[in-house]
């Protein structure tokens, strides 16, 4: 699995962004503690790559000292890189995840990373090998959404593939972790970059997917039916109108069941066992996930 060669000496390039504040959104465990909810995010993050070789640029936005020995425990020497920004927020800090991947050359696989992602132990590889194994796959998440199965939005015909005992299928968006090519990265950056231009996040991905901002119907209803929906496919076409008319179609990719979750309670990935793999990573924090009345 570990692929060291002269021109290409780690197997994915990864920018971290971290930061010492606790979402607007409550996490499932450690809603008292920003510093001990990235802890166990990082160690499950360490463990999902078994023996993968990366490259690890952290951006630290405005993050006391402490939090660099969370990555000084788990990496050392050239394979960890500290940015220190002034506070400067979600969307910057998105920015400079993108320039850094785009302009490094110690790998051709790159992926963005957000602190509060926690990650099934050994998984890391599924996601590399799907992207490595397929030519057609632009985008993949380690992150099943539960929108994907709630919001009519996202019921369209999707492909579906089944590599390694894991399931794939593609989606219309997802949200700011994920993994691609540098040359992806590097083609799509302008587009990428909308986010940190206040774009959303969907309106960011329904401009590289095309879904639905080609759709007359879509366009008309959306902002009745679901007024963020509609705005997303707004700020698709404001600031992404070339893309959409003459950029090329990428696909995104997500698994099914889900590699990891985003640490919202409200929104755990489906069909795994999150408290289990809380205590199997973090010891008692299975426990605080189990009296937490909006966890698992």
């Amino acid at each position: 699995m570990l692929t060291v060669d002269n021109k290409n000496p780690y197997d994915v390039a990864v920018a971290y962004r971290i930061c010492p504040h606790m979402s607007r959104t409550p996490p499932p465990v450690f809603a008292d503690s920003k510093y001990n909810l990235a802890a166990l995010c990082l160690r499950s993050f360490k463990a999902s790559l078994n023996g993968l070789r990366i490259k690890i640029w952290v951006i630290m936005d405005n993050c006391p000292k402490e939090y660099e020995g969370l990555f000084t425990s788990l990496w050392t020497g050239d394979d960890l890189v500290f940015l220190r920004c002034p506070g400067i927020g979600n969307a910057a800090t998105f920015g400079r995840q993108i320039e850094i991947l785009a302009n490094q050359n110690d790998a051709e696989f790159v992926y963005l990373a957000e602190d509060d992602f926690f990650y099934l132990p050994g998984r890391f590889h599924l996601m590399l090998d799907f992207i490595r194994n397929n030519t057609n796959v632009d985008f993949c998440s380690p992150y099943d959404h539960p929108d994907f199965y709630n919001h009519s939005f996202h019921l369209h015909p999707m492909r579906i593939k089944a590599e390694q005992g894991q399931v794939w299928k593609t989606a219309n968006g997802t949200i700011c972790t994920f993994l691609t090519r540098r040359s992806t990265l590097e083609r799509t950056r302008s587009t990428l970059q909308s986010y940190a231009r206040k774009n959303s996040d969907a309106g960011m991905w329904l401009s590289l997917t095309k879904q639905h901002v080609l759709n007359p119907y879509d366009l008309l209803t959306q902002p009745f039916i679901h007024p963020f929906r509609g705005w997303s496919l707004a700020c698709a076409w404001y600031f992404n109108w070339r893309q959409i008319l003459f950029g090329q179609r990428y696909s995104l990719w997500i698994p099914v069941p889900s590699l990891a979750t985003h640490m919202v309670a409200a929104f755990l990935a489906p069909y795994v066992d999150w408290k289990q793999e809380f205590r199997r990573i973090g010891g008692t924090a299975g426990e605080t996930a189990a009296s937490t009345p909006a966890g698992v």
